[in-house]
């Protein structure tokens, strides 16, 4: 046990003003009139002061209906003025802000929220058919129900009220509260995908936000002043903690809210309103260097442009270096643990396809697998660049360590203060992250291990394939072979070319080549961008039944 502190008053102070809101607060003291939001569809433009007025009209609002402290309001909204409201009015109160994906039919969205029970719910009316689908299956009815009206209802659905009626007559003055909030207190409860229905819940406390902002402010690095978009949701972790709205508004900085990813709108705003900072996972900036190769937009002003959900090859980063800027970062990491290792421009081209270093206040390893148990967190890979381990994560100061209301996984997944993420991959001597898959996406042939990700590198080396991925299926004689769904960059790619590609390729042994593959049109990704390997082996074994998976 650690010692305790010697001065209390140095632990009262720090407990209880090392809280994100108040930091947030401060900026409103010191920034007040200068610009916090901008919604360029609108061209409406809040300052600091107005900003927090409009955060302080929500929190009243909830405090009438009795949101207090541990409460949670649950809010599915694209990114909007009232995402950032329901970001920071909660805070206000002690409250817990749980923000969800709006890509969600309506019985996962249920789910989610059985799992939290939120008294109060938010929702955009966009998605009003999935949210009244989620209405009738939920367990237990959230006390109120908000519609934010973008689509034009002339009136709010029976037993709801608009957003802006619902805060329209409450004033600007900061909320009294009867409780004191400290850096203990859970804030956020974002929801991370998984491989089952059962929601995976991970709360953030007020100090995991504080120090998430600290870690982007260094990372980037991000200045009071910086003008940042995320071309991606705010609703999952890449989204509200990298140049979303927490470490933004915690630093001074302006959020330029993109409700809807357009490329040519993206560089349309970049150049336009000045962004320093845009953000969104590779197959965006993907979409936007094909667009700037067009529309050739001036994006002199920017710091950078960030990227996380996946590796980026070389040959792509060369690309957006050339083409979008020489200042790409690309950043890894878990909703448990926001990102843990970052590639930073000086890193590229020469370590692209890697993850980076350690962020600076990670520990973040490789461990050997073992058959039968979990490896002990110093049960190190060699740091050879070869051995394939499983990545771990030592982040406690982004991440609460556990899953809400599920102390099954959180004893599965966190072991001695580390997160044990299910990624494997390598490390060298230098200690650069390259990611090889996932431990259960290996795909065991004949007793050999391969890995999807090196595999999957090497076809989108091939000028005609956009996307490729890697899953095992069943083999009377091997276990498993591997077979391949490819995306195409044309319409002239022919299975015999891929077979002939990976034959001739000098990295792929034998026992790694694809032995069935399917040229496709698209691949499933989660919201965040990450390819969907568990929903590709499922429809794999049911085309290879059918006959569907082609072997020449």
């Amino acid at each position: 046990m650690a010692g305790k502190c010697k001065n209390p008053a140095f632990q009262e102070a720090f407990e209880t003003q090392y809280t994100y809101i108040n930091g947030f607060l401060r900026n409103v003291a010191r920034y007040g009139n200068q610009p916090a939001l901008f919604q360029p569809a609108t061209g409406q433009r809040w300052t600091y002061r107005q900003l927090n007025g409009d955060v302080n009209r929500l929190a009243h609002a909830l405090q009438a209906d009795g949101v207090a402290k541990e409460d949670v309001v649950m809010y599915l909204l694209r990114n909007s003025p009232e995402f950032v409201f329901c970001y920071l009015a909660p805070q206000k109160l002690g409250a817990v802000n749980s923000p969800i994906n709006y890509h969600q039919a309506g019985g996962e969205i249920a789910l989610n929220m059985d799992d939290s029970a939120p008294k109060i719910f938010v929702y955009d009316s966009y998605f009003l058919q999935e949210v009244s689908l989620a209405l009738t299956m939920v367990q237990e009815q959230p006390q109120r129900v908000i519609c934010v009206n973008t689509t034009g209802l002339t009136e709010a659905p029976e037993g709801q009220i608009f957003f802006d009626d619902y805060i329209r007559e409450q004033p600007e003055t900061e909320p009294t509260i009867s409780e004191p909030l400290g850096i203990y207190d859970e804030t956020t409860r974002m929801y991370t995908s998984g491989t089952t229905s059962r929601p995976k819940g991970v709360p953030l406390y007020a100090i995991n936000e504080v120090l998430s902002a600290h870690d982007v402010i260094m990372h980037f690095p991000l200045a009071p002043g910086d003008r940042t978009m995320n071309m991606t949701p705010w609703f999952h972790r890449g989204g509200l903690h990298s140049g979303g709205p927490c470490p933004t508004l915690y630093v001074g900085g302006e959020v330029v809210i993109l409700r809807d990813f357009n490329p040519n709108r993206c560089l349309d705003y970049a150049e336009k309103y000045g962004i320093t900072f845009l953000i969104g996972v590779p197959a965006v900036l993907s979409m936007l260097a094909r667009a700037q190769e067009k529309a050739h937009a001036d994006l002199s002003g920017l710091k950078g442009i960030v990227t996380m959900g996946s590796p980026l090859d070389q040959a792509a980063c060369i690309r957006f270096q050339e083409v979008l800027t020489p200042n790409i970062f690309n950043g890894y990491g878990t909703t448990e643990t926001f990102w843990n290792a970052f590639l930073r421009p000086r890193d590229l081209p020469a370590h692209a396809g890697s993850c980076g270093h350690a962020c600076t206040d990670d520990d973040v390893r490789i461990v050997k697998v073992f058959p039968d148990r979990r490896a002990e967190p110093d049960e190190l890979a060699a740091q050879d660049g070869t051995e394939v381990g499983e990545l771990i994560l030592g982040s406690p100061a982004k991440a609460g360590m556990l899953y809400h209301n599920n102390p099954e996984l959180t004893e599965q997944k966190f072991y001695k203060g580390f997160l044990y993420t299910g990624d494997l991959g390598t490390w060298d001597e230098e200690a650069f992250l390259t990611i090889s898959g996932r431990k259960d996406d290996m795909i065991v042939s004949s007793g050999e291990n391969i890995y999807p990700a090196q595999i999957e590198g090497i076809l989108e080396e091939n000028p005609k394939v956009a996307e490729a991925c890697v899953v095992g299926v069943p083999d009377p004689l091997r276990e498993q072979v591997v077979a391949t769904y490819v995306v195409p960059t044309g319409s002239d790619l022919t299975v015999k070319e891929l077979f002939a590609y990976a034959a001739a390729h000098p990295m792929l042994a034998a026992y790694k080549r694809p032995k069935y593959y399917c040229i496709t049109d698209q691949l499933p990704h989660t919201a965040t961008g990450k390819l969907q390997h568990f929903a590709v082996k499922a429809q794999a074994e049911e085309d290879l039944k059918n006959g569907l998976l082609k072997r020449r």
